[in-house]
């Protein structure tokens, strides 16, 4: 399989998913960026909790 075909396997269900899950998705997808470029590796479960709950209500 061709890479180009893997990368869009992943980003399918990103594209096709609602306005609320993609805003889920790319906020996590930023808190992973920050923590990678601080070198943080405590726990991320707590924020990434917060974040669904944000957008939830």
């Amino acid at each position: 399989m061709a890479p180009d075909n893997k990368l869009t396997q992943v980003q399918d269900p990103i594209h096709s998913a609602s306005p609320a899950v993609r805003q889920i998705i790319e906020r996590v997808l930023e808190l992973e960026k920050d923590r990678l470029d601080r070198n943080d590796r405590g726990v991320i479960h707590t924020d990434i909790l917060n974040i669904v709950k944000e957008a939830v209500q």
